[in-house]
């Protein structure tokens, strides 16, 4: 056990630049999408950038940080087994596996904007981009406070949160639409 801390240290820097990766990689989405629609030479020129930036920050940093992200948290799952008697280890599962897929479906639109398939919109993969945001917040307040919290308090709290980001889509639209370089 006396390595414990260390195990865990690197579990929750891989857990960060995961999370980092998934932050950004929808926003380079967001402007490839836009940029898709951009007429020539700006269009060839942006998009050939924009995939190369998504392609090195998936590969090279997303991947392998939900790779080792997970390994060292199933070598904390190994070292504690008594986490799986827990009720808010059992929640902090399911957001977890509610990470997978979110990762794996964005892996999804990675590949179809590779192929120059744009199939959402630049509005939808900014809601998109909301997504590990929930989660991250779920998971943060359920291994701080160890339990598995009122279901109450966190059901209001997460529709306040979407809420307020609702409104910060929306004034962020009204914005662009007076002022489109903003």
């Amino acid at each position: 056990m006396e390595y414990y801390n260390y195990i865990k240290s690197l579990h929750l820097i891989f857990v960060i630049t995961w999370f980092a990766g998934l932050f950004y990689i929808p926003r380079l989405f967001v402007y490839q999408i836009e940029a898709f629609h951009k007429s020539s030479p700006e269009k060839e020129i942006l998009g050939k950038q924009l995939k190369l930036m998504s392609k090195r920050l998936w590969f090279i940093i997303t991947w392998p940080s939900a790779i080792l992200a997970t390994v060292f948290a199933v070598w904390l799952m190994i070292l504690m087994p008594s986490w799986f008697q827990m009720g808010w280890m059992h929640v902090k599962l399911l957001f977890v596996f509610l990470l997978f897929i979110y990762h794996y479906k964005t892996h999804i639109y990675y590949k179809q904007l590779q192929n120059d398939e744009v199939k959402v919109t630049s509005s939808f993969m900014r809601i998109w981009n909301e997504g590990a945001t929930f989660i991250l917040f779920a998971v943060v307040f359920l291994v701080i406070l160890k339990s598995s919290i009122n279901w109450i308090f966190g059901i209001v709290g997460m529709v306040v949160l979407g809420v307020l980001i609702m409104l910060g889509f929306k004034l962020y639209k009204n914005i662009r639409s007076k002022n489109p370089e903003a």
